[in-house]
């Protein structure tokens, strides 16, 4: 198994740092823009291309690409919201969400304000729902940059840091020990499990304030 590993991470580190870099950027701008990160992994791509990072300049290189990709991805997002929004989420696309998806994004907004822009960025579906509802919204992009940015910097640093020691454990132990490649599987599977058990616990916890009780009344965020 260690060769078969080998071999796919040479493949990986034997593409072009500033090649592999970009497509990571572009990865998250996709993963964040309109509702594109419904079906594009941009979690997949940036721990693929973490595996390959050698030194200190591309580890920090490629978190900063995947914080610049995940800002643009966000700003494309709140802009088609500020000016296309209510025409998104009427046409075959927005459909395809779910209104109740958009229901619960505007709900989460309205009751939690920034913490909200924060907190999704760790959450399914919200994350890409909430760049556009804040668009629609009378948040500025200011806050809505204040409160995304600690947010896409914490994610960038948790896959990329993950994704690099990994494939760095792996070559290190690879010549030594059988069952390398077991530990390089079991660092990924274990924070992947760790982050899809996180972001149910968050999810479930978030959940009252997606609901709009009876004594709520539609407000709109300016601060």
């Amino acid at each position: 198994m260690n060769d078969a590993l080998n071999s796919i991470l040479d493949l990986v580190e034997n593409v072009d740092p500033l090649t592999r870099t970009l497509l990571a950027a572009l990865g998250m701008v996709l993963e964040t823009s309109v509702l594109v990160g419904m079906v594009v992994p941009g979690d997949s791509i940036v721990i693929v291309s973490s595996t390959a990072v050698s030194g200190a300049f591309e580890y920090f290189g490629l978190i900063f690409a995947v914080i610049v990709g995940a800002l643009s991805g966000e700003s494309i997002g709140f802009g088609l919201g500020r000016w296309f929004g209510p025409k998104i989420r009427r046409s075959r696309l927005g459909k395809s969400v779910g209104e109740r998806n958009w229901v619960r994004a505007e709900n989460y907004l309205d009751r939690r304000g920034g913490p909200a822009v924060f907190i999704s960025r760790f959450l399914p579906v919200l994350h890409s729902l909430i760049p556009l509802t804040v668009g629609m919204s009378a948040m500025s992009y200011r806050k809505f940059m204040a409160w995304t940015i600690p947010a896409c910097i914490i994610w960038a640093v948790a896959y990329v840091s993950v994704g690099s020691a990994a494939a760095g454990t792996f070559r290190e132990l690879s010549d030594s020990l059988h069952g390398a490649a077991y530990i390089f599987v079991g660092i990924i599977a274990g924070f992947l499990l760790l982050i899809i058990a996180g972001k149910k616990i968050l999810e479930r916890y978030e959940a009252r304030h997606m609901v709009r009780s009876s004594d709520d009344s539609p407000t709109q965020r300016d601060e």
